[in-house]
């Protein structure tokens, strides 16, 4: 991991995020609450897990930690409450990102798990790889769900992301 790939990784955090919520707007409250027997049970509780992960880890990178009880507390109940912090805690993902050095990926960071909360020790360039990864991944179950309810949130590969489709052509 090297500051070019983490800028890239936040802006298509950001990018992905727009499109997720853009085409969860589309459903009602019930919709996006209805179990859908994924890990978080509903699309609400995954985009709300993916966020409050980001902040957990952002927090961790920042050293200023937000602690939470567990890894499914509700952050907001609203989603428009959840589609704002999403997207203020994307930019600030970008502007963290965009303040990375070599010297800053190579150090260590240190931490307490909120699962285990024992002293935790990762060479920061791999925890930063987790941030980008967990991210992905929890936004695939989403974009899955979105699928079952016939909602298409079109390409998702990094690949395709403009700033990457722009200096690549």
């Amino acid at each position: 991991m090297r500051p070019a790939l983490a800028q890239d990784m936040a802006n298509y955090n950001r990018w992905m995020n727009q499109r997720i919520y853009d085409v969860c707007s589309q459903l009602s409250d019930q919709e996006l609450r209805e179990d859908r027997k994924a890990f978080f049970g509903s699309i609400h509780g995954t985009l709300n897990h993916l966020l409050l992960g980001d902040k957990i880890w952002l927090g961790r990178f920042l050293g200023s930690p937000y602690t939470v009880a567990k890894l499914d507390e509700e952050i907001h109940h609203s989603f428009l409450d959840l589609k704002t912090d999403r997207e203020a805690t994307d930019q600030a993902i970008i502007d963290w990102a965009n303040g990375l050095t070599d010297d800053v990926l190579d150090s260590t960071l240190e931490y307490r798990s909120v699962v285990n909360p024992q002293p935790r020790s990762y060479e920061m360039w791999l925890a930063v790889n987790h941030f980008f990864n967990h991210q992905t991944h929890h936004r695939g179950q989403v974009t899955t769900l979105l699928c079952q309810v016939g909602l298409d949130v079109g390409l998702t590969d990094l690949i395709w992301l403009p700033d990457v489709v722009e200096r690549n052509t």
